[in-house]
C-alpha cells in the first residue's frame, strides 16, 4: 500500500491532535460524541485510525517487544529498565489508557450515531471495526475493562468493568455489524482521509481480525471459537493477503510513534535480544539481514534483561531502519498472520483449506515481504524444526505459533507476546536475567492505569503483572 500526498497531510494532522494538546478541536470530549450536526467525518474517521495507530505501535509495541524478546535494554542506559524487569506500575499506562478511551473510542461514537444516513453509513462500517480492534488491544493487555457505561462521556467518571469474555462478544458483535454495512456500491466512500485501506478492502481486514478473535478464545472456549470460525468461514469469508497498515512517513509530526521517542531523546536505548537474534542464527535465517542491522560487522545482542551482567560499552545490533525507523509502517495485521492464523483454523478442523499449504504459505509471504527469495524460503522449510513433518497436532500448532512469531520480529511485538500467553509457543523465550517476579513468573498483563485507581470510584482492584487474562488460563 503505497501513501498519497493527501494521506500523509491528513495522517500528520491526526497525529498532531493526538500528541498536542492544543491541535485537538475536533478530538474534543467536552461536545456531544452524539451530535450528528457537528461530526465531521472525513475528520473523525483519521483521528480514530492515528489513536489506535499512536498507542499500538509506541506503548503497546514497546512493550511487546520487550515481553517478546525482540528487543532489550542496552546496558549503557536505564529507559527500558522497569519493562526488562517485570516491573512496571500503573502510572505507566495512563496515557496509551487515556488516548484510546477519550480520543479513539469516544470518537467511534461519534461516527457510529450516523450509520442510519446513506451518505454516511461507510464511516460507521469502519468505526465498528475500529471499535472491535481498540477494544481488543485493551482487553487483551489488560483483562477486565470498563465497555457497556465506557463510552457516556463526562456524565460517568466511574463506569463498573465488563467481564473479558463479555467484552469478546462485543467486539464479535461490531465486526459483524461493521461488515454488514460495508457496501461498496454505496456512492459516498471515505476518500484519502482513510489512512488504512490497503486495497483490499475493509471487508477482508475485519474478518481476518474476527479470525483472530475467535482463535484468541479458542483455549478458553472452543465450542464458541468453533462455531464462530465456521460460520465465519460459511459466509464465504475472504481474507488478507497484504498487510493491513498505517504507512508512516519520515517528516514533521507523521513519524512512526516508538520512533518519535528516539528521535525525542536522540538515544537508542534498545537494542537485540538474544532470544531471538541466536535462534535465527541457529536455523540460518536469511531474515537476520532485514530484521537486523550488522555491528561491527557481525549481528551482537545480550541475553534477555542482561544489562547488569555485560559491560556497558557492549555493542548490540539494531533493528534496521525499514524496521525501526519514522518511516516504519504501523501492522496491524501483517499478511504472513493471516495465512497462519487460517492454517491453525485449518489444523484444528473449524476452517477450510490445507493446513501445511497454508502454513507454508505463511512463511513464503513472511519471507517476500523482508525481500528474500521463494527459494530461501524453501531451503529454510528443510529446517526439522520447521518442516510439516509431524502428525501431531500439538506439535503442528507449535510450529505455526513459532513461525507467527518470527513473521512479526520488531513490527508485531504486542500480538507476538499476546500469542505467547495464549499458547506458550515459542518455547525458546526465557525468564529475563533482570526479572523481579518468582522463578515461574513472566508477563501476563499489563497493569491497570493509576487515573484508574485514583478516579473510578467502581474500580475493581489492582492484579498482579502475572495473573493470566481470561483467555490464556488453562
Amino acid at each position: 500500500m503505497k501513501m498519497t500526498k493527501a494521506k500523509s497531510i491528513i495522517a500528520a494532522l491526526a497525529v498532531a491532535a493526538i500528541v498536542l494538546p492544543g491541535c485537538k478541536k475536533f478530538l474534543d470530549i467536552n461536545e456531544s460524541p452524539n451530535s450528528t450536526t457537528k461530526a465531521n467525518p472525513e475528520q473523525i474517521l483519521p483521528s480514530i485510525e492515528a489513536s489506535v495507530a499512536h498507542v499500538t505501535f509506541n506503548h503497546f509495541q514497546t512493550y511487546g517487544n520487550f515481553w517478546s524478546q525482540y528487543w532489550t535494554q542496552r546496558p549503557n542506559a536505564s529507559q527500558y529498565r522497569t519493562i526488562d524487569a517485570y516491573s512496571s506500575g500503573p502510572s505507566d499506562f495512563d496515557r496509551p489508557w487515556g488516548i484510546l478511551y477519550a480520543n479513539g473510542l469516544t470518537d467511534t461514537d461519534s461516527l457510529i450515531s450516523l450509520q442510519h444516513l446513506p451518505k454516511f453509513s461507510q464511516w460507521s462500517a469502519r468505526a465498528y471495526i475500529l471499535r472491535a480492534y481498540a477494544f481488543m488491544q485493551l482487553t487483551d493487555g489488560f483483562g477486565d475493562i470498563p465497555l457497556t457505561e465506557a463510552l457516556q462521556g463526562r456524565g460517568n467518571r466511574s463506569p463498573h468493568y465488563d467481564p473479558q469474555a463479555q467484552v469478546y462478544d462485543s467486539i464479535f458483535l461490531w465486526i459483524q455489524k461493521g461488515i454488514d454495512l460495508l457496501d461498496p456500491a454505496n456512492a459516498y466512500q471515505p476518500g484519502a482521509e482513510d489512512l488504512l485501506d490497503n486495497g483490499e478492502g475493509w471487508t477482508a481486514f475485519a474478518k481476518t481480525l474476527k479470525l483472530r478473535a475467535y482463535l484468541r478464545i479458542s483455549g478458553v472456549d472452543a465450542p464458541k471459537a468453533a462455531a464462530g470460525i465456521q460460520a465465519l468461514y460459511a459466509s464465504g469469508a475472504t481474507f488478507l493477503t497484504e498487510n493491513w497498515q498505517l504507512n508512516y512517513v519520515n517528516v514533521g509530526g507523521n513519524q512512526y510513534p516508538a520512533w518519535a521517542e528516539v528521535v525525542a531523546l536522540q538515544i537508542r536505548n534498545q537494542g537485540a535480544s538474544s532470544t531471538v537474534m541466536d535462534k535465527l542464527k541457529e536455523w540460518n535465517d536469511p531474515r537476520i539481514n532485514s530484521f537486523f542491522a550488522l555491528s561491527g560487522g557481525q549481528f551482537r545482542s545480550i541475553p534477555q534483561g542482561g544489562f547488569d551482567n555485560v559491560p556497558s560499552t557492549t555493542a548490540m545490533s539494531n533493528p534496521t531502519a525499514a524496521m525501526f525507523g519514522g518511516a516504519t509502517p504501523g501492522v496491524f495485521i501483517n499478511a504472513a498472520e493471516s495465512y497462519f492464523l487460517q492454517a491453525e483454523a485449518a489444523l484444528k478442523g473449524w476452517g477450510t483449506g490445507d493446513a501445511e499449504a497454508l502454513y507454508e504459505q505463511g512463511i513464503r509471504t513472511s519471507f517476500a515481504a523482508n525481500g528474500r527469495s521463494d527459494a530461501e524460503a524453501t531451503t529454510y522449510m528443510t529446517n526439522q524444526q520447521v518442516a510439516w513433518n509431524s502428525a501431531n497436532v500439538d506439535t503442528l500448532q507449535k510450529r505455526i505459533i513459532t513461525q507467527k512469531y518470527f513473521s512479526m520480529v520488531n513490527l508485531q511485538g504486542y500480538e507476538a507476546w499476546t500469542e505467547w500467553r495464549r499458547t506458550h509457543y515459542p518455547e525458546f523465550l526465557i525468564r529475563s536475567q533482570a526479572s523481579v517476579l518468582g522463578p515461574n513468573s513472566r508477563p501476563q498483563r499489563f497493569i491497570y492505569p493509576q487515573s484508574e485507581l485514583t478516579r473510578n470510584a467502581n474500580f475493581p482492584g489492582l492484579q498482579n503483572i502475572d495473573v493470566p487474562v481470561w483467555w490464556a488460563k488453562k
